[in-house]
């Protein structure tokens, strides 16, 4: 075998090994995960699997119309239909994959935007600084959800209208994390060795700072992705978030809130309105025992017992 050869046959074992360690050290970390983080990550390993294969777990079309509106709970509507006689556990399904993928997405679109320009605003700190911090500032000053209501009431209530604007709106509390950290870590030696050695601001911000700042914008993005989501439910039961016949399961509240009337008819029927929202609840504790666990872990706090 030639020595080429050898060197190949060697990188590849080298990289297998150093996979399979990464894999352990991922296992042994896991292991070490409270009871509250394995509850977080089976919530949403179940929300996410509810996502993805919504058309084969709903029993019935998201926009499937029956003849009997407000049916009562049965074997062929779990849990009845709504008002005009859609099936309400189909609906709830695909509720999870339209409002958790809006809200991934807008939480993406949030931190590309303002996490660029915290971290451009953290290097460069003259004019341009100043002017990114005034305007967030402007618009931290609006309340958020008057802000997102004028906005869309103009743009029209799409599902790019609402991933774009309330991205917009987010940003601006990403921006002032992500310049907070990244202030700190800007002015330490290796960044400035690697400015003086003539690497371009895209690559400072690549390779020297952002590596060091994600232990705090990874627990922000959890946090932020929950009131992002809380946010697009609040919209859609305001009825300008997603909608009809798109499920979502704010305006799913709003939809069956009048069954809640027919209490002392129908019990189960008076819950129907409780189901989408314990299901928006559910997804945010999740997410924030993950969060918890995350903070504690990159932070090497212990519980002191």
């Amino acid at each position: 075998m030639s020595d080429s050869a050898q060197y190949s046959a060697a990188a590849e074992v080298g990289q297998v090994r150093t996979r399979r360690s990464r894999w352990e050290r991922t296992w042994i970390e896991l292991k070490k995960a409270p009871f509250t983080a394995w509850i977080g990550m089976a919530i949403i390993a179940f929300y996410l699997i509810l996502a993805v294969f919504a058309p084969l777990i709903a029993p019935h079309g998201e926009a499937e119309v029956f003849a009997v509106p407000f049916a009562p709970w049965s074997g062929e509507h779990l849990l009845g239909t709504d008002q005009i006689g859609r099936d309400i556990f189909s609906r709830l399904i695909y509720g999870a994959r339209n409002t958790i993928g809006i809200a991934l997405a807008t939480t993406f679109l949030a931190f590309l935007i303002g996490g660029g320009l915290g971290l451009v605003a953290a290097i460069n700190r003259s004019w341009l600084d100043q002017l990114i911090s005034r305007g967030v500032d402007v618009f931290m000053a609006i309340p958020s959800l008057i802000f997102a209501l004028m906005l869309l009431s103009i743009f029209g209530a799409s599902a790019w209208s609402l991933i774009v604007i309330i991205a917009l709106i987010d940003s601006t509390r990403v921006f002032r994390l992500t310049r907070a950290v990244a202030v700190n870590v800007a002015v330490m030696d290796y960044v400035e060795a690697a400015r003086l050695r003539g690497e371009g601001l895209g690559w400072v911000m690549r390779r020297e700072i952002l590596p060091n700042i994600m232990p705090p914008l990874v627990a922000e993005f959890g946090l932020r992705f929950c009131f992002v989501f809380l946010t697009i439910a609040s919209l859609s039961f305001l009825g300008v978030g997603i909608q009809p016949p798109t499920a979502d399961w704010g305006s799913m509240v709003r939809e069956t809130a009048q069954l809640i009337q027919f209490a002392q008819f129908d019990i189960r029927a008076a819950f129907t309105p409780l189901i989408p929202a314990a299901a928006i609840a559910l997804i945010t504790v999740g997410v924030n025992f993950l969060v918890d666990w995350f903070l504690q872990k990159s932070s090497g706090l212990r519980d002191v017992k």
